[in-house]
């Protein structure tokens, strides 16, 4: 289960403190998603939003993650970071299944694929009936997160109604029977975030407190600039074949935000 919004903001916040940042980077790992900087077959399902190469609503955001991205490389120890194609970037709404429990789920479930269709499509169905005050679902960068395996733009709910249309999304996916019995469960708390890479072969000499120094002068950009806002506007299913492939068609179950 979520939190509630104060907490959710409390906790996103604390993440991107220097001591947070010290304790993070102690224990950040090369990513099993990658091998010799090449995607791997890492077969599954989650709800996100457009990426950018689909979403013509956030085309500035986009450009600035873009931005941003790039100049971490240039600043950061070479080769620490392998960037994701910037097409892909997204905001992932809900984790569903992938890699072993996927590829177990095919086996043992006939129509595994279109069962778990189905029982999205009918998540989003009861999603659109809730009736929410009138506004959009926007969402702001915070600042740089360092998680174990990669490096992400965090972002923060504009206001209460704009965490709280995610918040009831994630219910009505995650309380689903449909969905529970195909294996499916919320494992993490959101921390929403668009991902802009995963680290590699970490160095045994690699200068954390540099690295520390980039985040938090990156941090400071945001703080100084207007806000830079992310507009959930749609939810989409996607099914995905590595990190830097998901995939889309007419047929997606979508729903509006």
């Amino acid at each position: 289960m979520d939190e509630t919004y104060q907490m959710y903001v409390n906790r996103v916040a604390s993440l991107t403190l220097p001591t947070s940042y010290q304790n993070q980077l102690k224990n950040i790992q090369k990513s099993p998603k990658f091998q010799q900087r090449q995607p791997v077959s890492f077969p599954g399902y989650t709800v996100l939003t457009p990426p950018y190469q689909d979403d013509t609503t956030n085309e500035s955001f986009y450009e600035q993650l873009n931005l941003i991205q790039q100049q971490l490389i240039e600043k950061i120890a070479p080769n620490l970071l392998i960037p994701l194609p910037p097409e892909s970037f997204h905001l992932t709404l809900a984790d569903l299944i992938w890699e072993d429990n996927y590829l177990n789920g095919i086996k043992s479930e006939q129509n595994f694929d279109e069962k778990l269709e189905k029982a999205i499509t009918e998540s989003f169905e009861t999603y659109q009936k809730i009736d929410f005050e009138k506004g959009e679902s926007q969402w702001q960068i915070l600042g740089l997160l360092v998680f174990p395996r990669a490096l992400v733009v965090g972002l923060v709910p504009c206001n209460e109604l704009s965490y709280d249309k995610i918040y009831q999304l994630r219910r009505t996916i995650y309380q689903n029977k449909q969905l529970i019995g195909l294996g499916i469960q919320q494992q993490y708390l959101l921390t929403a975030h668009v991902t802009l890479g995963y680290f590699d072969e970490i160095p045994d000499n690699l200068d954390r407190s540099s690295l520390e120094s980039v985040i938090l002068s990156f941090n400071d950009q945001w703080i100084e600039k207007e806000p830079q806002i992310l507009k959930v506007a749609q939810g989409e299913l996607r099914k995905f074949e590595n990190m830097t492939e998901f995939l889309s068609d007419q047929t997606n179950p979508k729903v509006m935000i």
